[in-house]
């Protein structure tokens, strides 16, 4: 029971920690969740800290935080499959159910923020269950397609630029960008759910399935996971010491040659670049190597100081974290968008970087100290509960015995 329980712990800090990355970009991004018009954000940069503040999160956090959520959510599939596997029963139909639960949620999420990735996840996983009996080797090789950007090139080859559900190519100053943002910076609460209730979900799309193509990358770090807990890497993580170094230093190479080719690609562009040629989309998808690359060059990095007694038992702090990470997920995004849009506070566009990176290190410290509060007097987090009790058919006992 032990070891079981350390190599939870090791899942749900990680998953903990990566939620912390994730609100950081989208605190600092003002909870956007799409595409801005021009100079419309101009006061979040007035001195130098703010750009060191957005050039530390575009080197080390946008897209790889998301990235790390996504493979843990393949890991997850793995382990909650292999679990009833054991007991000889299948869970693809309740895993299935599982997912559509999940959408529910996640779509009354993005009626606050647009950039909900839990109506993704649910839709995506439910790719996820055949490839649960596929041998290693289509996993891996389904993988590494989608990584080398094969979903864009297809797309690219057959509309171009073009979106696939909104009109027109992608331009910031476009009317379907403009009038979001005035909705979410002037509107109502209800004017708000009612932009995001459809368009927002049909120009989510187009960012997944697109040219930019984050889907596909969702889909393979999905798959990544369920490899990865084939090998048992985090049930005998303490003992994988080569492997997780290899990891490491693999993720280096693979950064600072994806750095270079994103310098040469974009040199050729110009200081303008337009994403209607071949060049810009292998230049998308060496930006898209780069986010691989430090995504595991974190994720390795994290085994390694998690394996160590003073560091690991620091990163343990983000375990009740990650396993109330759908409820701090969706209430984070509830009380950001309070703060920066025009219903709420009305602070959009109008707090600097380096204050909004300061408060983003606040919600996640209070979420923190919440988490672990709550888990002490209740075996699940709120919307954790309601998801496993809707899954089951049942109610579960939710506050812990005081005896316990």
């Amino acid at each position: 029971m032990g070891n079981t329980n350390k190599r939870m712990d090791i899942v749900d800090a990680l998953r903990g920690f990566s939620l912390a990355g994730i609100v950081i970009v989208h605190v600092v991004e003002n909870y956007i969740g799409a595409p801005f018009p021009e100079g419309v954000m101009e006061a979040t940069h007035l001195g130098i800290a703010d750009n060191i503040v957005d050039g530390f999160i575009f080197l080390f956090l946008r897209g790889k935080f998301f990235a790390l959520f996504s493979f843990l959510f393949g890991l997850s599939f793995f382990i909650q499959m292999a679990n009833v596997n054991d007991k000889e029963s299948s869970f693809a139909g309740r895993f299935l159910w599982r997912l559509i639960i999940l959408l529910v949620i996640g779509y009354l999420h993005s009626l606050f923020y647009r950039g909900d990735i839990l109506t993704i996840y649910a839709f995506l996983g439910i790719f996820l269950i055949p490839f649960y009996k596929i041998n290693n080797k289509w996993v891996l090789g389904i993988t590494t397609l989608l990584f080398i950007g094969f979903g864009r090139y297809l797309v690219f080859g057959f509309y171009g630029n073009d979106n696939l559900f909104t009109p027109g190519p992608f331009d910031l100053n476009s009317p379907l960008i403009v009038d979001y943002f005035n909705t979410i910076k002037n509107g109502t609460l209800w004017q708000v759910f009612e932009t995001n209730a459809i368009d927002g979900h049909l120009m989510k799309m187009d960012f997944q399935l697109g040219i930019f193509s984050r889907g596909y990358l969702t889909f393979g770090f999905f798959l990544l996971g369920l490899y990865v807990g084939r090998l048992q890497l985090f049930r005998n993580f303490m003992d994988q010491k080569k492997l997780v170094k290899n990891v490491l230093w693999g993720s280096v190479v693979l950064f600072v040659v994806s750095i270079g080719l994103i310098i040469g690609i974009f040199s050729q562009l110009g200081p303008e670049a337009k994403f209607d040629n071949w060049i810009a989309m292998f230049g998308l998808t060496a930006l898209d190597l780069n986010n691989i690359g430090m995504t595991f060059i974190i994720m390795a990095s994290f085994i390694i100081l998690y394996r160590k007694k003073k560091t690991g038992k620091w990163l343990a702090k983000f375990a009740p974290y990650g396993r109330m990470a759908l409820t701090n997920y969706v209430f984070q995004s509830i009380f950001g968008t309070f703060i920066f849009f025009g219903w709420g506070l009305g602070y959009l566009g109008e707090l600097r970087n380096i204050y909004t990176l300061l408060f983003s290190i606040v919600i996640i410290i209070v979420q923190m100290g919440l988490s672990k509060w709550w888990l002490g007097k209740f075996y699940y987090g709120p919307l954790e509960w309601a998801w496993r009790s809707l899954t089951y058919f049942r109610l579960f006992p939710l506050r812990r015995n005081r005896m316990n």
